[in-house]
């Protein structure tokens, strides 16, 4: 709730508007001495969805049979897995000895007038770094210093479907179509794809975990 309360106010809804019907990711990742550690959650209109933690992700809403939730579970469990060996296998040709922290906030809302709004940011260690804009399918640098860094993310973003058409699409289309099927009443028969939504999300950030690499190899070298 306190995170639907900040994005509120970031967005600058009024006291007197309906809140609007959210759909919002926060995932995170830190990378330390080649070890990676992930956490997150997703919600959906404020209930608690999904939990990610380490290398288990969790279904908190009963949005899919055991059976089905199961095989999903396997499949995020082996790309997290194939992402921290990635890390360690970059940290042994060059070592950072300090701690790498990326964190992405994603989602969308659909307002009572009918309007919608989709969102992507990304910070690391703290700081704002990237964001979606949606709309052009474009990333923007939001980082205040180290341009090179930002920069290469940028470049690097900006080359495949995956993280610009795909991407807005997943964000603008898909999203708000998950919170309209919700709105109307009829989210119980869309229950699959509100969970092939959330893991969307949970993937695509892996998309961008899969650039950060790349930012660590920038950060401890050359771009």
């Amino acid at each position: 709730m306190l995170l639907l309360l900040l994005l509120c106010g970031a967005l600058g809804c009024g006291a007197d508007q309906a809140a609007p019907l959210t759909l919002v990711m926060l995932q995170r990742t830190r990378v330390s001495k080649g070890s990676s550690i992930f956490w997150g959650n997703a919600s959906l209109d404020g209930q608690l969805s999904h939990l990610l933690d380490g290398h288990n992700v969790t279904q908190v809403l009963p949005l899919e049979p055991p059976d089905a939730w199961a095989r999903r579970q396997q499949d995020v469990t082996n790309y997290l897995l194939y992402f921290s060996q990635l890390v360690k296998l970059f940290s042994k040709e060059r070592p950072i000895n300090y701690t790498q922290s990326l964190s992405c906030h994603l989602g969308c809302q659909l307002f009572p007038n009918g309007t919608a709004h989709s969102f992507y940011e990304v910070t690391l260690n703290g700081t704002a770094f990237l964001s979606f804009h949606v709309p052009s399918a474009t990333w923007e640098r939001r980082w205040p210093g180290r341009d090179a860094v930002a920069a290469f993310a940028e470049l690097e973003l900006m080359k495949y479907p995956k993280t610009t058409q795909d991407l807005q699409h997943f964000l603008n289309t898909t999203c708000v179509d998950i919170l309209r099927a919700q709105s109307a009443g009829t989210g119980k028969q869309s229950s699959r794809s509100h969970t092939l939504l959330v893991l969307g999300l949970i993937l695509g950030t892996f998309a961008l975990l899969g650039m950060a690499v790349g930012i660590f190899l920038c950060t401890g070298g050359s771009c």
